[in-house]
């Protein structure tokens, strides 16, 4: 017999302000939500009040397509109305073409290299996990397992990505953590091969530092560390959680520096929203896992591998990284020389505005107010993600509102 006091208490959740049950029912290592968002359309969010934001962040660059997408949330109803979910002991007709693309679009400029093989997952830190497991599964014959990364990286949250991010503050509290990781000061060459052992089996990087505040590389240090791993025999573990799929201008932001790595992990804009990483490479890499070294259970079902196959097309479609590219030159155009902001780092629609002032989290507040989303990394760092989609218009819209918003920052 249904349990009516179960119904009653269900029914009653929708009187209770959503702020108010966010605060109660859910852990708070978010912090307290500065808003409740309800819809989205394009590059707009709206609150539980109704009141219209632009948003510059995207879910920290992950509705590269915007809110909403038509073609996105069609694909979504048509898979949904099919089949949601399939044990990865069966294939299925969509993942496998995600992997294709991925693959065409990681190898673009390398015809000599004929394929490279991809594992699905639901996030950035399990695609990162993925590809540390991969790479000491790699190493195990010649009994190599440590990985070199960077200070400042960040790779993700659980125990293995966690243990691959260079910052200290995030670690702390959950040490003792996995061994077999050194961490080397970003953009120094020389460090990554002071550091190299006879157990070593890779560098991990970022193209771009996202979260330690958009950190760009300096010039020729990817090419370098590409070189050097080459000739000692590791393994290039490179990050494109948050710079993938045409953000930075190009389909991946490792394509800027004309390497190729051996490991490219994915997530993010890759569902446009729906849980979705994924984890490439090479095929002679790829093959050191068989059957049953890893695996998820929601990893490539056909519901979120449906999201990723339209999200890919309309990328295409839309040339992506070349509007990433074009409408990030008018964001620096619009902001350069505004006397509050010492430099602006990044590429294409990730972007960095580096503060004279220790005011980011403040300027933040601010815009907010006047209907703009943005993100603060730290007291003197402000990220700019915004959707693909976005328009010249917005941007301008946006720059007004930020140059004004560090105009009245205290």
């Amino acid at each position: 017999m249904m349990d009516q006091s179960l119904v009653d208490y269900f029914d009653s959740l929708d009187s209770i302000d959503p702020m108010d049950l966010s605060e109660s029912a859910l852990m708070q290592n978010y912090g307290k939500a500065a808003l409740c968002l309800v819809r989205g359309n394009g590059a707009w969010v709206y609150d539980s009040d109704g009141k219209a934001y632009l948003d510059f962040l995207s879910g920290i660059a992950v509705a590269s397509l915007g809110h909403a997408h038509p073609k996105i949330a069609a694909a979504i109803a048509l898979q949904a109305d099919r089949l949601i979910h399939v044990s990865n002991i069966f294939a299925n007709e969509v993942g496998p073409k995600v992997a294709a693309m991925l693959n065409r679009l990681i190898l673009m400029g390398y015809p000599e290299e004929s394929n490279g093989r991809v594992i699905f997952s639901n996030s950035g830190a399990e695609a990162n996990e993925a590809a540390i497991k991969l790479a000491r599964k790699y190493g195990l014959e010649s009994k190599r397992h440590h990985i070199i990364a960077t200070v400042g990286s960040f790779h993700g949250r659980t125990m293995g990505a966690l243990s691959a991010t260079g910052q200290k503050s995030k670690q702390t509290s959950f040490e003792p953590l996995l061994p077999g990781f050194t961490h080397v000061e970003w953009n120094d060459v020389s460090a990554i091969e002071a550091a190299i052992t006879d157990e070593t089996v890779a560098v991990m990087l970022e193209p771009i530092q996202g979260e330690r505040g958009v950190v760009d590389p300096s010039p020729g240090y990817i090419e370098e560390v590409r070189k050097l791993c080459s000739s000692r025999g590791l393994l290039l573990i490179m990050d494109e959680v948050q710079t993938g799929l045409g953000r930075t201008g190009a389909w991946f932001a490792f394509q800027h520096h004309s390497i190729l790595p051996d490991i490219v992990t994915i997530a993010k804009a890759l569902g446009s929203g729906m849980p979705i990483g994924a984890c490439w490479a090479r095929d002679s890499v790829a093959r050191a896992f068989t059957a049953g070294d890893h695996g998820s259970t929601f990893g490539g079902q056909p519901l979120a591998a449906s999201a990723a196959l339209a999200t890919i097309r309309e990328m295409i479609e839309i040339d992506a990284p070349n509007r990433a590219q074009e409408l990030g030159e008018r964001i620096v155009k619009n902001l350069d020389g505004n006397p509050e902001i010492l430099r602006i780092s990044g590429s294409g629609l990730l972007r960095g505005l580096n503060l004279m002032r220790p005011v980011a989290k403040q300027v933040v507040e601010i815009a907010m107010g006047k209907g703009l989303i943005l993100n603060a990394i730290g007291d003197s760092v402000i990220r700019l993600a915004p959707p693909l989609i976005v328009s010249s218009s917005q941007i301008d819209s946006a720059c007004d509102l930020i140059s004004a918003s560090l105009g009245e920052a205290q």
